[in-house]
């Protein structure tokens, strides 16, 4: 008499048992089918957006204006972008025409150095150059690379380098480099142009 109700005991305690497995496997199943934009929107994207100037830097001198200067000579800002509240890797692009273009380092063939230009979506390259309070224009290169990164410098005469930052609204500041994914020379193929390396803003 005591083993039978044992096992109605045992019995009863399985059967709940498995309806609260039933119970909790069906709810998370539901919640995993659901589709994202069922989801209030805040809690899967975040569409803030703070944008960082681009200057170059040379210690005791005053900050260069970073620019992309197309053939009519206009020239055109050049941003980094940050979503959300991480600012320790940020997109860096040219505002062309109201177009945030892609800002890549480019292969070099015979120069000595790595070009930085924008590549608009016909594959046109913008120059991307720093400017002096005097006006003159500096081209902007990537000069070497330690790794995976390369460095970026501003040249005046051949011989004066000036470090490439990202400066946000509240005055922080991020190193700007180019940044190789892969071993290849050719990191990518973007609108026919073959990229070398991609421009980053990094803390």
């Amino acid at each position: 008499m005591r083993n039978t109700k044992q096992k109605q005991q045992l019995s009863g305690s399985t059967a709940l048992l498995m309806l609260f497995l039933f119970w909790t496997f069906n709810g998370a199943a539901q919640v995993a089918n659901q589709s994202i934009s069922e989801f209030p929107e805040s809690e899967t994207v975040n569409q803030t957006e703070t944008l960082w100037e681009i200057k170059a830097y040379k210690i005791f001198e005053k900050l260069l204006d970073v620019k992309a200067i197309a053939k009519d000579g206009k020239q055109q800002d050049v941003i980094a972008i940050q979503y959300g509240d991480d600012s320790s890797l940020l997109d860096v692009k040219a505002i062309i025409e109201g177009q945030r273009l892609p800002v890549k380092l480019i292969i070099k063939n015979s120069e000595r150095y790595y070009p930085v230009k924008a590549i608009d979506n016909n594959g046109t390259l913008i120059d991307i150059k720093a400017i002096t309070p005097e006006g003159d224009i500096l081209p902007i290169k990537g000069v070497s690379k330690s790794g995976n990164t390369v460095h970026l410098r501003a040249i005046k005469d051949d011989h004066i380098f000036y470090n490439i930052i990202a400066i946000s609204p509240d005055g922080e500041f991020n190193h700007v480099k180019g940044v190789k994914m892969i071993d290849n020379p050719v990191e990518t193929i973007i609108n026919g142009v073959s990229i070398f390396a991609h421009v980053k803003s990094i803390k």
